[in-house]
């Protein structure tokens, strides 16, 4: 503990007014802290500074000071943690994931009394001190301590270079007694067995750190799925699907309802679908939404949990990865005063996010926006957000049509499924509103096709469709083991290329390092094909052209393909030959 506390007990100083927990410390005189008061009241360039940086620029306290009487008014002491000799045994108690993202370290346990002392980095993470509380330490009496953040990543760097053993987690869950008494008694489990299982200190920590890691590894969506022989867990990590250390078919049923029990789910409920939503608080500055869906198989219930993080994905049109040219064409596109704008990719393709973007920059106090989804995938501020509900036969086009007798400016249709909503939709566009949609389809030129085969008319289509997005996201190369290769003929023409069309450019791969978990990629980046609708590509759609016809019509007026916006990444470094081949289809 510094000096300046360690004859104050910080219960004394808890909840006091920081100018009171200043002057207690014998850092400042009541009378400066006035004088600062005064001051600031009189500046009107201070008067939105707090008093505590005002003390700073007036050279009375340090920001050492400050931070440790913050911690102080919280009632947490402020240690130094570098120097502390700290038994290896202390950091097996929270795992390498959970301290790196909720920056936190173990610095004393008790296991005979079930303490433990653990320091974070901000006095104002309530939600990681809570989250420590009843997940991460879940059966510890934990004792909360501030240290300075810089401090906290080095003890982190230097004594998490080893992850835990995520089997020494399962053995523990396996010695568990609770779910020892699940093991073996098929279908034949009652309620409170189950919920004792799911409640075990060892599983809620087994589940937490299986989170954690996700969150840690930047995973879209977590897999944990019952086969005849085992028990598998997978992570999706930029779109491409990775096995995870397997827990033991012993514990499968433990680990899925404890998931269940986070979500609200009936964990009794083993033979039908099932639903739901975990809120996931204190691991960063934003919520976590992870949306989960259970699914009865032959060999046990199998669930996908969608991690969908905020503080993760960019929600600002210019940020999503259009190039200059295409980031003028969709804003000239998303300020149409009506019309039909499709997004279209399968699925996990970034439309969601694409669609978001627009309408955040749409987003505005005289506009009102309206949304039918299925689910609601991100809760934003001064939009109109509902939910499609197939229990309750809330469809796209029940809400649809709820939403025209709502006056609304614009609309977004989560997805164009069947005829009934497409042509609510394309009436909606009729009146006058600006309608958002997105469908399933390989490219933007197809998208004509698909809404002519659900049986829309080619004359609403060419009345209504305003340009049509296509999309996809491909892996990026990681930068700290990016290296440059000189690929094989064979590799070039997986692409329809000849070694003379890449003379004199650079390709590049990844080796593969710690930082991209060996895979030689981090993170995704979009590419996009913009489809225009003007009076040459209206008239061959009146006339049914084939796609191969619309493509080629549309590349004459400037379009770009998704296989030319993949050679384009190539080229420029950012992404691999095998990327752009998995993700992008040849044009003949």
């Amino acid at each position: 503990m510094p000096e300046s506390l360690a004859a104050i007990d910080p219960s004394e100083l808890k909840g006091r007014k920081i100018g009171r927990v200043l002057t207690k410390m014998g850092k400042v005189t009541r009378e400066q802290v006035h004088a600062a008061i005064e001051a600031r009241a009189n500046d009107p360039a201070k008067i939105r500074k707090k008093l505590g940086e005002l003390l700073i620029d007036m050279g009375l306290i340090t920001a050492y000071d400050l931070a440790v009487a913050l911690a102080g008014q919280r009632g947490f002491a402020y240690v130094s943690i570098v120097a502390m000799k700290i038994p290896a045994e202390v950091f097996r108690v929270i795992s390498s994931e959970t301290a790196n993202v909720m920056k936190v370290v173990p610095i004393a346990v008790d296991q005979e009394l079930k303490s433990a002392t653990v320091a974070i980095a901000s006095a104002s993470n309530f939600q990681a001190v809570d989250n420590l509380k009843m997940n991460v330490m879940a059966g510890y009496a934990v004792t909360v301590v501030i240290a300075p953040a810089a401090e906290i990543d080095e003890v982190i760097k230097r004594e998490y270079s080893r992850k835990v053993d995520t089997g020494e987690l399962y053995s523990e869950v396996n010695r568990s007694e609770a779910v020892k008494n699940l093991q073996g008694r098929g279908d034949s489990v009652d309620m409170a067995s189950l919920q004792d299982a799911a409640s075990d200190n060892a599983v809620i920590r087994l589940v937490n750190n299986m989170l954690m890691q996700a969150i840690a590894n930047r995973a879209s969506d977590i897999h944990l799925e019952p086969f005849e022989d085992e028990f598998k867990l997978r992570y999706r990590i930029d779109g491409v699907l990775y096995e995870m250390k397997n827990p033991e078919q012993s514990i499968a049923m433990a680990i899925v309802s404890r998931v269940k029990i986070l979500a609200k789910l009936n964990i009794a409920e083993r033979r039908l679908p099932q639903d739901g939503r975990i809120n996931y608080e204190g691991v960063s500055a934003e919520p976590i939404d992870l949306r989960v869906a259970v699914l009865p198989t032959m060999f046990g219930e199998s669930v996908v949990l969608r991690v969908l993080d905020r503080s993760a994905v960019q929600l600002e049109l210019d940020r999503i990865g259009l190039r200059d040219d295409e980031l003028k064409t969709m804003r000239m596109i998303i300020n149409k005063p009506n019309g039909i704008v499709l997004v279209t990719g399968p699925t996990g393709s970034g439309k969601t996010t694409t669609l978001y973007a627009a309408l955040r920059e749409l987003n505005q106090v005289d506009t009102k926006i309206l949304t039918a989804e299925d689910p609601v995938e991100y809760d934003i501020e001064g939009m109109v957000q509902c939910q499609v509900n197939m229990d309750q036969e809330l469809t796209f086009a029940k809400l649809l049509r709820s939403f025209l007798r709502q006056d609304p400016d614009i609309i977004l249709v989560g997805e164009i499924r069947d005829l009934e909503t497409a042509q609510i939709a394309i009436q909606a566009s009729l009146t006058g509103h600006l309608v958002f949609a997105t469908l399933h389809t390989n490219d933007a030129p197809s998208s004509i096709l698909r809404l002519l085969d659900l049986g829309v008319e080619s004359f609403l289509l060419t009345a209504t469709i305003e340009a049509i997005v296509a999309q996809r996201l491909v892996r990026r190369i990681c930068t700290q083991c990016k290296e440059e290769f000189i690929p094989s003929e064979e590799h070039l023409m997986e692409l329809n290329l000849r070694p003379a069309d890449v003379q004199g450019r650079q390709l590049f791969r990844g080796r593969g390092c710690d930082a991209c978990t060996k895979s030689g990629y981090k993170s995704r980046m979009a590419l996009f094909e913009i489809m225009m609708m003007d009076d040459e590509v209206r008239e061959l759609v009146m006339q049914q052209a084939s796609t191969a016809v619309l493509r080629a019509e549309s590349r004459k007026r400037g379009m770009r393909t998704l296989r030319e916006s993949g050679l384009l990444a190539l080229y420029e470094g950012q992404t691999t030959i095998d990327e752009v081949v998995r993700e992008t289809i040849t044009e003949e």
